[in-house]
Parts: structure tokens; C-alpha cells; sequence
């Protein structure tokens, strides 16, 4: 079965993940997929499949013969859905021979527009997979889990070279939470990738420092006709606070290594209301100036009006791997000698967001980050390709191989 057919196949369970529910996994369809992942991995034959109660799915690939020596490998994915967009009845569809035209899709009147997305220039005559317009396609990252499943069933159908694998599939990577429940020890491995990036070929070990923040606003709630000197109005006070942060430090407006602070969320009423924000950035000072600064304008706002009640509470997420890999740089070597060997020029770039990886690495397994042929995630103009997703599979087979040397 090649990898696009267990994408179609996987992307039909809704598995999309939600914040705040203090339970692990977040959503029950996670389980679904998690048990036929089981299911699926014991009728290969691999050793031990299993998934647990934090909903982490293991199981390991014994060494072909003659490669018993060789350091164990992991391979991991997601098997979650980002809440950013609805994962629900997701319906994926065929696009063959594309002509690199504009891509409509049947449901909500959206089109993938290829003015809007200049990489579509390139993947005119291949075969594509969207969803109809009404959720995303969940390519983030079961397209990776699909090629994580394909490599397995071609290295024991092909007798391929490689060393001991260890494969994980994890919850909930999507609200931060994919191995807080996850063993490195008991997984096994001494190095790993995660396959939950982009293109074919694209190699990531530079990822961002993340934290999330939640301002909490308490106003003065009065009527409004007796309200002059004794209103506070939390609405206009959570204006007040993101209007002191800079405008340009925002996602529309950054690119490569520049963080931002993402207003995610916002709710409340005059009484009081509520903002969560995420702060990114790829250097470790900065990240610190940013917490600071947002920390700063609520108590500037604070001391405006002291009848409010401002309070921030910041929590980091994670952290940049590149701190954990600068001594195990033949990870990103072998993963450039494993594209070149399968035709796809490698690409290494930061990571604008973050990865299970990134805290593996933290953990103490080095995890950097392989791209899947997927794109333009969390919506609904998110797509994979076929013949990427293919391109893959054959680098992850010629990256156990450089490893089984």
C-alpha cells in the first residue's frame, strides 16, 4: 500500500485535538485511530504494538541481520488534528494531473488559488489530495504517520538493511501536550526524527521557543448610565494591552527567524475578559524580552486603572532544538545524503512553529524534523502530494539504511 492510500484512509477519523480538557488524550477519536494503528502494525509483524493509557502508540522493528549493532533509530508522528480548524467528516479528494491552476474545491466556495500559494508552479502534472472545502485534510501529520507505516512494510517486504527502529505515534502534539506521558527509556532509541514537516526534502533543527500567555481582566461593571469615573470596561482594557505591543511582531508580518506574539483567543463581556496569546521566537534572548514585554503592558495598563484587576500567566511550551543538536549534526547529514539519494534536493530552514522533536530532544533523545509532502496545514486549503509523500518513504528508507552502515 503506498503512503497516500493510508492518508485517505487515516484522514477519515477524526482525530482533532482540543485545549483545556484535562484529560489525555484531549478528544476520543484519537483513540480510534491509535487502535487501528495497533491493529495495523501487528498484521506487519513488528515487535510489540501497543498503545497505552496516555494514548501513545510503540512498536519496534527488530535489526535486519548483520545490522544488530547499530544505535536503535526512532521515527515519531502525530496522530492529532490542530483544533484550529475542524477535523470532522473530513472527505479527501483526488486531484490528478493537476494543471497548476487554481484548485476548487466543492464545499464553502473555497479554492486553493495558485496566485496565493506560488509553490503550486511546481507540482503541475502530479497527483494531489485535498479535503472538499469543509475541514482540513489532517496531512498534519497523518501523512507522516502513513509514511512511517509504508517504511515498515517496505523494509520487511524488501529485506531492506536497517538497524533497530522505534516507532511512536503521539496525542495531542497540536495543543503542546505529545510527550508529556512519552518514556524515552523505555522507547529505546538513541536518536530519532520526527516526520511532521512540509516538503519532501525539507530538514528542520531550528524551531522556535514557545510559550503561552493568558491576560485575565477583571473591570468595573456598573450601569451604563450612572458609569462616568466608575466603569472599567475589561473589553477596552484588553485593547489597551495588546495595542502596547508591537505591531509589526505579529504572524502576518514575520518570516524566518523573527518571533511574534500571536493573539489566539479573546473572549469576554465588560465585566471581564480574557486573552490567550502564543510568543514565538528562534533566539532565547528575545523570547525572555517578549514574555517581559507583554508582562510590562499589562501592569502599565494595571497602573491606569487601578480599580482593574490585570494578571498574566506565562508558561513556555518548549524550547529551540538546535541547543540539543549542534552535537549530533549528522542527523541533518544523513537526512541531506538521504533525499539526494532519492532524487529530492534538501532543503534545512527553521521551523516557524514547533515539533514533538523539540522536547524529545530536551528529554534526551536528539529529534530533528522531516518534511512530509504536506502543506498549508490547520485549514482548509491544506493539501499533500502524492508522489512527495512517495519521495518520503524513499528517504526514510535510505536514512535506516545510512544508519545500518
Amino acid at each position: 500500500m503506498r503512503a497516500y492510500e493510508r492518508l485517505i484512509k487515516y484522514a477519515q477519523i477524526c482525530t482533532e485535538s482540543a485545549m483545556d480538557t484535562g484529560t489525555t488524550p484531549s478528544t476520543p477519536g484519537q483513540w480510534d485511530l491509535a487502535r487501528l494503528l495497533v491493529d495495523e502494525l501487528k498484521e506487519l509483524g513488528l515487535e510489540g504494538p501497543s498503545v497505552d493509557e496516555h494514548c501513545i502508540v510503540t512498536a519496534w522493528l527488530p535489526a535486519a541481520p548483520g545490522c544488530e549493532g547499530v544505535p536503535a533509530l526512532g521515527l515519531v508522528a502525530h496522530m492529532d488534528t490542530a483544533p484550529a480548524f475542524t477535523g470532522k467528516g473530513v472527505k479527501p479528494i483526488l486531484h490528478k494531473d493537476y494543471d497548476g491552476g487554481d484548485i476548487v474545491l466543492p464545499q464553502e466556495g473555497r479554492a486553493i488559488r495558485a496566485a496565493d500559494f506560488p509553490f503550486l508552479a511546481g507540482m503541475r502534472g502530479k497527483t494531489l489530495i485535498t479535503a472538499d472545502g469543509s475541514t482540513l485534510l489532517g496531512a498534519d501529520d497523518k501523512a507522516g504517520v502513513a509514511e512511517i507505516m509504508t517504511l515498515c512494510e517496505r523494509l520487511m517486504a524488501e529485506e531492506l538493511p536497517h538497524g533497530r527502529l522505534c516507532i511512536a505515534f503521539t496525542p495531542d502534539e497540536e495543543i503542546g501536550e505529545g510527550p508529556d506521558h512519552f518514556d524515552v527509556a523505555a522507547f529505546g532509541a538513541k536518536y530519532a526524527y520526527t516526520v511532521d514537516g512540509g516538503a519532501a526534502g525539507s530538514i528542520e533543527y531550528e524551531n522556535f521557543n514557545a510559550a503561552t500567555a493568558i491576560v485575565d481582566i477583571t473591570g468595573v461593571s456598573v450601569h451604563p448610565g450612572t458609569a462616568k469615573d466608575v466603569m472599567e470596561n475589561a473589553l477596552l482594557l484588553a485593547q489597551e494591552v495588546n495595542a502596547l505591543l508591537p505591531p509589526e511582531a505579529v504572524p502576518a508580518k514575520t518570516e524566518g527567524y523573527q518571533g511574534f506574539f500571536h493573539l489566539d483567543r479573546m473572549e469576554g463581556t465588560a465585566a471581564g475578559a480574557w486573552m490567550e496569546y502564543i510568543i514565538r521566537d528562534h533566539d532565547k534572548g528575545e523570547f525572555t524580552v517578549k514574555k517581559a514585554l507583554l508582562e510590562r503592558a499589562a501592569a502599565q495598563v494595571q497602573a491606569a486603572h487601578p480599580t482593574a484587576k490585570i494578571q498574566v500567566t506565562v508558561k513556555d511550551s518548549y524550547y529551540n532544538m538546535k541547543e540539543k543538536l549542534t552535537d549530533c549534526m549528522h542527523l541533518i547529514d544523513n537526512a541531506k545524503k538521504a533525499a539526494e539519494l532519492a532524487g529530492v534536493v534538501p532543503t534545512v530552514e527553521p521551523i516557524r512553529g514547533g515539533t514533538d522533536g523539540a522536547r524529545l530532544s530536551y528529554m534526551g533523545l536528539p529529534c530533528p524534523n522531516l518534511g512530509t509532502g504536506g502543506y498549508n496545514f490547520h485549514g482548509p486549503q491544506e493539501l499533500a502530494c502524492v508522489e512527495e509523500m512517495d519521495s518520503v518513504v524513499d528517504i526514510l528508507v535510505n536514512i535506516v539504511a545510512l544508519y545500518a552502515k
